[in-house]
C-alpha cells in the first residue's frame, strides 16, 4: 500500500511523516509526501531532526501532488489551522484521514522554542504512525469503513 502524507508546502510535516513511516513500515507499505503548493525545497531543520533520529531521507524532495511517483491508497493530511492554513483536498478513490500537526517551521522565538516545536511535531507524527502500524493492517485493508474509522481515531493520538 502507498500512503501519501499531504500538506501545502511539502517541506516539513509531510516530509517527517514520509520518512518516519518508511523507517518503521513493514514490507509492502510505502509512504510518499507531496504538497498542493510545494516550496521546492525540504526544511533544513526537519532534515537535521530526522538525521539525528537515525532516519534516512536520501532521495526525498519537495514535490507537487500533481507529480506523484505512485498512486496513493491512503492520503493523510497533516496541515493545521492555527496560522489560517488551508488544507488541500486530495480527490480520487482513496481513503482519506486528517492528522493535523502545527507547522514548526512557522514558530518564532528562541532557538529552544523552535527546536521544541520540531520535536513536538516529530513526536506527534511518530506516535500516530506507530498507532497506524499497530493496527491489524491486513484485516483492515479488506474493510474500508473500519480502516477509515481507525485512521480517523489516530488523528487524535498525542505522544
Amino acid at each position: 500500500m502507498n500512503i501519501l502524507f499531504l500538506c501545502t508546502g511539502n517541506s516539513c510535516r509531510s516530509l517527517i511523516g514520509e520518512a518516519v513511516f518508511n523507517h518503521l513500515a513493514p514490507a509492502g507499505w510505502h509512504a510518499i509526501s507531496a504538497g498542493s503548493q510545494p516550496t521546492g525545497k525540504l526544511n533544513e531543520r526537519a532534515l537535521a531532526l530526522l538525521a539525528g533520529k537515525g532516519i534516512a531521507t536520501d532521495g526525498y524532495y519537495s514535490k507537487s501532488w500533481d507529480a506523484l511517483p505512485a498512486t496513493p491508497d491512503i492520503v493523510v493530511t497533516v496541515c493545521a489551522g492555527a496560522a489560517g492554513e488551508a488544507c488541500p483536498a486530495y480527490l480520487g478513490p482513496v481513503l482519506r484521514t486528517h492528522w493535523g500537526v502545527e507547522d514548526p517551521s512557522h514558530v518564532v522565538g528562541s532557538e529552544e522554542d523552535i527546536a521544541a516545536a520540531f520535536e513536538q511535531a516529530y513526536a506527534i507524527l511518530r506516535a500516530r504512525i506507530e498507532a497506524f502500524l499497530a493496527l491489524p493492517l491486513d484485516e483492515l485493508a479488506q474493510d474500508r469503513t473500519r480502516f477509515k474509522a481507525a485512521l480517523d481515531r489516530i488523528g487524535g493520538v498525542a505522544p
